[in-house]
């Protein structure tokens, strides 16, 4: 079988040319050797995200640095004089909200509301869900034991890690469809099609994330709702807005990485079956095997946007202060000067400094969760599919047209009944 990787499929145009869009299905399915290309001669590079034009660093060591350096802000509002902000976008009086979600924000804000949310967003509260997570993942499976196929999002990839999201959160199985049809529109291109249809569909899921912690505050139960209500520290709480972005947030954020996670972990190993058969002779293994799959596949694939706050030269480029600075996750984790053989599938690598999960203040708050999800997910599926394969030709596989995340559409498999 061939690797997604094994090809490259786009060029850097010439100086004048189309901006490369990275939101693009054919750029998902394969953009290393793009990456490769571009950490070579331009590692700083002017490209377009839908409708939204930055610029992109590839190197490691750039992106590593960006993570942390305090002159890129994650609040567009920073940088915007009054005449700039006059000419922002429309914007419903509603979606304000969401702007104050805590990746959104530059400390000491940010510091703030992580530090209410990590009282409520435990260790302890994530380490609860294992035996949960485990019998969530065999009942699914055990629905699809007798067919010889699956269809590996919608049958296992999507349900597990949105439930389990639901049931720490205590959003009602109900109510779990409905929260991800409309969270489904949040992560997609801002084009001006998409975005009309992402504002009815934000008014509903804040809406609904309203109604719940309204009734959280009159009838508290033991999950992350009531816990997002009550969490306070020397008097400070989290206003209804604060709660309702990270709510939001921890929703989409919650199960959105670990579909990808799960789908194109399984991806890259039915195309490695050298390091699938090691697997499943060292199940043992799952957790540095995790760490490789995220390194390899990307999740996510780039971070959540960061302006300029000052012009910034890098590499003889100049980021003009307010321009829009994305961090290619993807690339970094790709870097020949950070790992050896960095388009090779290890799972034994180590060891393994990847970004996958972003670095510094900003760190995903989930990643925990993340791996828990995608450590039992991928040895449940190993040990209870025989003879996993595709059903259809890797080339057939269509990558989903979303900023930010890189997953597939569909992976239809097929095992021995």
């Amino acid at each position: 079988m061939t690797p997604v990787s094994a090809e490259a499929k786009i060029q850097i145009p010439p100086p004048g040319g189309k901006l490369v869009d990275i939101t693009r299905p054919e750029w998902k399915a394969n953009p290393f050797p793009f990456y490769a290309e571009l950490r070579a001669k331009q590692p700083v590079y002017r490209v377009r995200a839908g409708r939204l034009e930055g610029w992109l660093l590839t190197r490691y060591e750039d992106v590593l640095a960006a993570l942390k350096d305090p002159r890129l802000s994650k609040n567009i509002r920073a940088v915007q004089d009054s005449l700039e902000k006059s000419k922002r976008p429309w914007m419903p009086s509603f979606m304000l909200a969401m702007e104050q979600n805590m990746l959104d924000q530059d400390d000491p804000k940010h510091a703030r509301l992580r530090g209410l949310v990590h009282r409520a967003f435990t260790p302890a509260r994530i380490e609860r869900l294992q035996e949960r997570i485990l019998t969530l993942s065999n009942q699914l499976l055990d629905a699809v034991q007798k067919r010889g196929q699956i269809e590996l999002i919608r049958d296992f990839a999507l349900p597990l890690p949105l439930t389990v999201i639901s049931d720490l959160l205590g959003i009602s199985a109900q109510d779990r469809s409905y929260f991800q049809r409309l969270a489904q529109y949040t992560l997609v291109p801002p084009t001006t099609l998409n975005i009309l249809r992402i504002v009815p569909a934000m008014w509903a899921l804040m809406r609904f994330v309203r109604q719940l912690l309204a009734q959280r505050r009159v009838s508290p139960q033991d999950d992350l709702l009531t816990a997002l209500v009550q969490v306070e520290e020397e008097g400070d709480r989290l206003t209804e807005d604060e709660q309702v972005a990270m709510v939001i947030l921890l929703l989409i954020a919650g199960h959105e990485t670990t579909v990808n996670l799960i789908t194109g972990g399984t991806l890259a190993l039915l195309e490695h079956p050298e390091q699938l058969a090691w697997l499943r002779a060292k199940p043992d293994q799952i957790k540095p095997a995790i760490e490789e799959l995220l390194r390899f596949t990307n999740p996510v694939e780039t971070s959540t946007e960061r302006y300029a706050l000052e012009d910034i030269t890098l590499h003889g480029t100049t980021i003009r202060r307010g321009d829009l600075v994305m961090l290619a996750l993807a690339s970094a984790n790709r870097d020949a000067s950070q790992f050896a053989r960095p388009d090779e599938l290890e799972l034994s690598r180590q060891p393994n400094r990847h970004v996958a999960f972003g670095h510094g203040i900003h760190f995903c708050l989930g990643a925990p969760l993340a791996r828990m999800e995608g450590q039992i997910a991928i040895n449940q599926l190993l040990k209870r599919l025989p003879n996993l394969r595709l059903e259809v030709p890797v080339q057939s596989l269509r990558w989903r047209a979303t900023p930010i995340v890189r997953g597939l559409e569909k992976l239809p498999l097929r095992f021995d009944a």
